[in-house]
């Protein structure tokens, strides 16, 4: 590993490289997540379809594991910057980035949706700017925790501010939820507000 380059509610993330010398994002999975058995199970199952996941503007998941003392998972890694963040330094995005950025995601959505993965937790961190574009990254594991005994005691996966209603409650999601999330992206990106305040 050669540096941190985020954390988030699942885990952290470093830059690391293959054997080959390919740079990847690796995911360090949570203590508390890995020592759930049940969270593992799900994990490998959501890794597994992550990785039938191929299209434009997606991260792809290069490889995984789930059985070691701290389950991880690898993807490509992209140069760029977490939409949250560019919005944070620099503000809402001119129109035509903005047109861009939302037709780029629901490309990217409609190849993660026609895989049978959700991605559950779509929220302006979770898209990079890159050279090429954006890219939408770590669609599908949030599934992984959904019924751990973290989220049984009343907790749910996700943000709560692009969230959709049935999301929110805690009822059944589909890949509906990930569209609501990407209008509210969208507005976010576009005015620098979110549409609830």
């Amino acid at each position: 590993m050669q540096a941190r380059i985020g954390e988030g509610g699942m885990g952290t993330v470093y830059l690391s490289h293959t054997r080959g010398g390919q740079p990847v994002a690796l995911k360090v999975i949570r203590r508390e997540y890995g020592q759930d058995a049940d969270f593992r199970r799900r994990f490998e199952q959501e890794v597994q379809a992550a990785r039938r996941v191929q299209g434009y503007h997606i991260v792809p998941v290069v490889d995984h594991d789930t059985t070691g003392e701290l389950p991880w998972l690898a993807s490509a890694f992209i140069a760029g910057i977490p939409l949250h963040d560019a919005l944070v330094a620099f503000g809402p995005l001119p129109l035509p980035a903005v047109f861009q950025l939302v037709g780029c995601a629901a490309r990217a959505l409609t190849s993660i949706h026609a895989a049978g993965v959700i991605h559950r937790d779509l929220k302006p961190s979770n898209i990079l700017l890159g050279t090429q574009g954006p890219y939408v990254i770590d669609f599908g594991i949030a599934r992984a925790a959904d019924a751990t005994q973290l989220t049984q005691s009343g907790g749910l996966i996700g943000t709560p501010q692009y969230m959709s209603p049935e999301h929110a409650l805690g009822e059944q999601v589909t890949p509906a939820t990930d569209v609501f999330s990407l209008g509210l992206i969208a507005a976010v990106a576009a005015t620098g507000r979110h549409p609830y305040g």
